[in-house]
């Protein structure tokens, strides 16, 4: 396909291999037919004006992620972790293949293209996807241009199996009977017992933990250096159960580090702990208690999944912090309902029958009297 744009640029690219045999082309290969359905889709493009490289911004794709970073900083308020995600991402995938090329020549070909190659997962993939559609969304605003050609590219398939892994309560108590320290066994007893992520714990400060009322105000989190709202962008509050007020109680009794905006779980000189070295401490806790290599995140989902079988949906979400009910409800097939079985005996008995039919030793069916 070859054709001028208005400014007398030549665009000249294939669209693929001739298909020349009988039935159904494969993906990519092209008939006389298919040929011409491009050809009518790019006059049609050209006739709306939105033919990629029709308009001419003077921005590089780098220019435009460049902007895309500061809007989403300085316009969004988006957080630092978040924001260097997004940078790192950038800087390592998306400004090498397109960061040269001028923003209005990224085409959904081009980045379909590259999708295909790219050697990552598949969440990796839409995850760069989802930041290509940002930045060409933006530049769309800033730099005037036609369409979004990531808007056209579609997500990949993405299956996941729901499974949590989580610590009983037993492998709870025999973790922090296994810390390193007092204070790295309350960490553990925390988490498990609040759901607290493990910003959120290092954030936590004593003005934070009303023993009266037996609850912990989740008001900020510490993620790499940075003091930043809960992740959700909510205070919150979480039940401060009695085996944790213990152990917090416990704590109370060091010598400095009390005051009010104290920290609860306090670094050498009352700053904040590393969460680096938290997380080794903890696998190193791990393996004294003998339990498996769980994440540390887990302690979070231990948490999750005991509260469901205890408190309804809205509760246990607005305790965990999340914005999103679907994510509370992936907790819910941890729930037990021990009912059910006898609501499904009920459906299959058989009237007449005083207990219903079952099988016997020998495998016939026979009446339960």
């Amino acid at each position: 396909m070859k054709y001028r744009l208005p400014d007398g640029r030549q665009v000249q690219k294939k669209l693929g291999p001739a298909w020349t045999e009988r039935g159904r082309p494969p993906t990519g290969y092209f008939t006389k037919r298919l040929a011409e359905d491009a050809l009518r889709r790019t006059l049609d493009e050209a006739r709306r004006g939105t033919l990629p490289g029709m308009v001419r911004t003077g921005a590089t794709f780098a220019d435009a992620a460049a902007e895309y970073l500061r809007y989403i900083e300085q316009d969004r308020g988006r957080k630092p972790s978040t924001l260097r995600g997004y940078r790192s991402a950038i800087e390592a995938h998306l400004l090498p293949a397109f960061g040269a090329l001028p923003v209005g020549d990224v085409t959904t070909a081009a980045i379909e293209q590259w999708l295909a190659g790219f050697a990552g997962s598949v969440r990796s993939r839409n995850k760069l996807l989802i930041q290509l559609h940002g930045i060409l969304g933006r530049a769309r605003r800033v730099y005037g241009l036609p369409g979004n050609a990531a808007a056209e590219v579609e997500k990949f398939s993405q299956r996941s199996s729901g499974e949590i892994e989580v610590f009983s309560p037993e492998e709870v108590w025999a973790l922090v009977r296994a810390a390193g320290s007092d204070q790295d066994g309350a960490v553990f007893l925390t988490a498990a017992f609040t759901g607290l992520r493990m910003g959120e714990l290092l954030a936590l400060r004593w003005r934070d933990v009303d023993f009266a009322g037996s609850t912990i105000r989740v008001r900020a989190s510490y993620y790499l250096g940075q003091l930043t709202t809960p992740k959700s962008g909510k205070v919150r509050a979480v039940p401060l159960a009695p085996d944790v007020a213990t152990a917090l109680a416990q704590l109370g009794r060091r010598e400095h580090w009390l005051e009010d905006d104290d920290l609860v779980f306090v670094g050498e000189l009352g700053v904040y702990l590393d969460g680096s070295a938290l997380r080794r401490r903890y696998k190193e806790a791990l393996g004294r208690a003998g339990l498996r290599p769980l994440r540390f995140h887990d302690l979070r989902h231990t948490f999750g999944t005991r509260m469901i079988a205890k408190a309804d949906i809205r509760r246990v979400q607005e305790w965990m912090g999340h914005a999103d009910i679907q994510t509370t409800m992936r907790y819910l097939h941890y729930a037990p309902h021990a009912e059910d079985a006898a609501l499904v005996a009920e459906a299959f008995r058989i009237e007449g029958l005083g207990g219903g039919t079952s099988l016997d030793k020998s495998g016939h069916l026979g009446t339960i009297s």
